[in-house]
């Protein structure tokens, strides 16, 4: 019984895990069409069309891979998209370029220096396709014999005999051989793969010849035609690693298992310095490409001037990916300096930079986006709510309306109803403050609250 509730317990577990919703799940892409404009609604994506379009012009020069090096910022006030633009254009690149995204204040908490964080995060951005050659024994499997002395001691020895359309072949296995592929339970009917170097076996299917042995199949079973031509075959594979991977693996002090723990410490600048070369010598003969990717810094008025003046001297390099910074800051300090610029970025980084700007939302847009994420969240409102939810979100902001979009829905399945009505709206309106209203509290009863200053400062004001 107690291994039955303990199955259960871990399947709701896996279940949780999978349908766990983020503020920006409901993004797929940028929404825009092959003239590179913006649709009014699609991928997840709502208005702000003047910077979707630049968006996808710098999505269209990532995909080039030629450029290395830009920097773009994406600036515009809180709530307006910033960080989902970022996050649609990692989804439209796909997994093959490398995107790394990183917040301002991180580089901080880490046990590193600052400059050594950004490196590495610089070299996860950065992707190295690697290309080689490896002969292959493909076919099927028409027999395995493996023979063990009558002794019972002593080496096992077998024969395998593979097939393709054309020709049938006769192997000698070793000792390694006949453990792989007992270890891989292959038996008569698959097909499979040898990679000659390293004797690794790969199982492709099974053989359509076989579709009738019942007996021997499971649900997952998948079927392949047999393979033709010859047995024996070259062929190309493509490895892609990004740089810090390779650092990782070729730094003494942690070895690769660095890469699962993510404790990778400080790696010798001696170390990258011989990747490099050896990485622009296989770019020479041809066996690998640089990918550059995208390393998106949000909230980047959080870095420093000493970061600032890094990022500066790492985009002149040729190894460097495309940068993607957001802020939403004004007019403000450069951290680490008393001199105020624009967005919290030195004037000299803010002139190699192409700024985005985000506008606030329209009230039509508002609703629009509302709408996605009660689908996003699986809730179902009736069109009162959703439009006292919008006025809700123009009058404070669209964060806040969001949230409580799931805690009119607990509120409304708590009455037993399938649907967030207009009261629902209105019940945790008046439980969970927002920001103005929070303030205006504050104002009234500042007297009440521990090291209050306005009080102290009116008053010295007025004295």
């Amino acid at each position: 019984m107690a291994s039955v509730t303990a199955e259960k317990v871990q399947e709701v577990r896996e279940v949780t895990r999978i349908e766990r919703i983020g503020a920006h799940s409901h993004i797929r892409g940028l929404g825009l069409d092959d003239a590179l404009e913006a649709r009014a609604v699609s991928q997840g994506m709502v208005g702000q069309a003047a910077a979707r379009r630049a968006a996808g012009v710098i999505l269209e020069v990532i995909k080039e891979g030629k450029i290395a090096g830009r920097a773009i910022l994406i600036a515009g006030q809180p709530g307006t998209g910033k960080t989902a633009i970022a996050m649609g254009m990692a989804q439209a690149l796909g997994s093959d370029t490398p995107f790394t995204s990183i917040a301002g204040s991180e580089i901080f908490s880490l046990e590193m220096s600052k400059t050594e964080a950004l490196t590495q995060a610089f070299r996860k951005s950065i992707g190295v396709r690697i290309k080689e050659e490896t002969e292959i024994i493909e076919g099927e499997v028409v027999e395995i014999q493996i023979d063990r002395p009558a002794t019972g001691t002593g080496a096992k020895v077998g024969k395998l005999t593979l097939k393709t359309t054309e020709m049938e072949t006769i192997y000698d296995l070793g000792q390694k051989m006949i453990e792989s592929l007992t270890k891989d339970k292959v038996q008569a009917g698959d097909i499979i793969t040898i990679d000659k170097a390293s004797g690794k076996i790969t199982k492709l299917g099974r053989s359509f010849t076989r579709a009738r042995d019942y007996d021997a199949m499971g649900p997952q079973t998948k079927f392949v035609q047999c393979p033709e031509g010859e047995l024996q075959k070259r062929k190309e594979v493509v490895h892609t690693v990004t740089l810090h991977e390779i650092d990782v693996i070729n730094s003494r002090t942690q070895g690769f298992l660095a890469l699962f723990s993510g404790d990778t410490g400080e790696i010798k600048s001696e170390v990258r310095e011989q990747i490099n070369s050896k990485v622009a010598e296989w770019r020479e003969e041809g066996k690998a490409e640089i990918v550059p990717g995208v390393l998106f810094i949000d909230e980047v008025h959080m870095l420093d001037i000493e970061c600032f003046s890094f990022l500066n001297r790492a985009l002149e390099s040729d190894m460097a990916p495309i940068l993607i910074m957001a802020t939403n800051r004004g007019i403000t300090k450069i951290r680490g300096t008393q001199y105020n610029s624009p967005h919290g970025v030195p004037i000299d980084l803010l002139d190699r930079l192409l700024i985005i700007s985000t506008s606030p939302y329209e009230e039509k847009e508002i609703k629009q986006i509302l709408k996605i994420r009660c689908e996003e969240e699986d809730v179902e409102m009736s069109d009162d709510a959703l439009t006292v939810l919008t006025r809700i979100g123009m009058e404070t902001s669209l964060r806040y309306s969001i949230q409580l979009i799931t805690t009119a829905n607990l509120v409304s399945r708590k009455r037993k109803a399938t649907e967030v009505e207009v009261d629902d709206i209105k019940r945790v309106y008046s439980l969970f403050l927002d920001e103005s209203r929070s303030t205006q509290f504050l104002k009234e009863c500042q007297e009440e609250f521990m090291f209050n200053e306005i009080g102290e400062s009116e008053t010295m004001e007025t004295s």
